[in-house]
């Protein structure tokens, strides 16, 4: 059997190397080299360098819809696509080319969690777990019958980069034994129920600015949820004019009974951390970033900086006049 793998997010790394290490690859399909950093250089996705590494063919379309992107995927000739993190929506017209259809590797338990954020999503809505889905690949978004799911559980701490880290892991396991039993006509056609789908749409750097509307207990997970990717950060005034931004990260104390305080109102400001009011109740801080500066405790952060009880801190949107 011909497998083609379609990659590019470094949690289909595992995945693509398991597949190479079994042989049978036609091919690699990721998307094109991107221009990295100042200078703008174009580099390679990860997974270009680890398929040279095994000598197999790649190809790398601006689109893979329509014209010469879609001719050379066709021209690998595949009986079987697997998909995992590309980055692009793939046509009828391919889904249906492989006699064995194309799959997809999806980082959450569908049908919780369609689209591109997964993870972040079910740490954020506080899940108690989240795992591995394989499923038959239709034009809609993650809609496919699923042919197996793996769970793995999510813990009080965990971030989107502690359980990126996981499930890039697991998915070749549960790859492995789906491909074993595809081979073997051993496999079964589960379809979603709709009525339970959520959608977990992808995430821009923006998304990381705290809202202190919401709730303490939320943010907590939102702030683990976007680490390390958007990150979390706020906004507040410096006492010399100037709006400075600084990056939260995870780790914060709940403080269930905290002062009353309006959403963002700095409630203490000491050695043991930066405490915050919310919409509901209040979170610590034990570490910070100024833009443009170094991560830090914050008993250093505030050596040099005049943040005191009664400050507030906000988002952009909402900056005072």
């Amino acid at each position: 059997m011909r497998k083609l793998f379609m990659g590019t997010g470094e949690i289909a790394l595992p995945s693509f190397r398991m597949m190479a290490e079994e042989g049978d690859l036609a091919g690699l399909v990721t998307q094109p080299d991107r221009p990295v950093g100042r200078s703008a250089k174009p580099c390679p996705p990860r997974i270009k360098k680890v398929a040279a590494g095994f000598g197999i063919p790649v190809v790398q379309p601006e689109k893979v819809r329509v014209g010469e992107g879609f001719a050379e995927v066709a021209a690998l000739e595949p009986d079987l696509i697997v998909v995992m993190a590309y980055g692009q929506i793939l046509p009828r017209a391919l889904l249906e080319m492989p006699r064995y259809g194309c799959i997809n590797v999806h980082a959450s338990l569908l049908p919780r969690h369609r689209g591109a954020s997964c993870i972040q999503a079910a740490i954020e809505a506080g899940d108690p777990e989240t795992g591995i889905s394989i499923i038959y690949m239709k034009e809609d978004l993650d809609t496919g019958d699923v042919i197996t799911r793996q769970a793995v559980p999510l813990h009080p701490d965990d971030t989107g980069g502690t359980v990126h880290d996981r499930l890039a892991e697991l998915a070749p396991v549960v790859l492995k034994e789906c491909l074993d039993g595809i081979a073997g006509g051993e496999v079964s056609r589960n379809p979603q129920d709709d009525s339970l789908a959520t959608y977990a749409p992808k995430l821009h750097r923006g998304d990381g600015e705290v809202d202190w509307n919401q709730s303490a207990r939320f943010l907590e997970r939102r702030i683990r949820a976007h680490d390390p990717w958007p990150g979390s950060f706020t906004s507040f005034n410096d006492g010399r004019g100037r709006v400075r931004r600084l990056k939260i990260f995870p780790g914060g104390r709940l403080l269930e009974d905290a002062p009353n305080g309006s959403p963002g109102e700095l409630i203490s400001v000491s050695s043991s951390g930066i405490a915050v009011a919310c919409g509901k109740g209040g979170i610590r801080f034990s570490e910070v970033q100024m833009e443009g500066g170094n991560r830090l405790p914050v008993p250093e952060f505030i050596k040099g900086n005049s943040l005191t009880a009664g400050d507030r801190f906000f988002s952009l949107a909402s900056a005072p006049e």
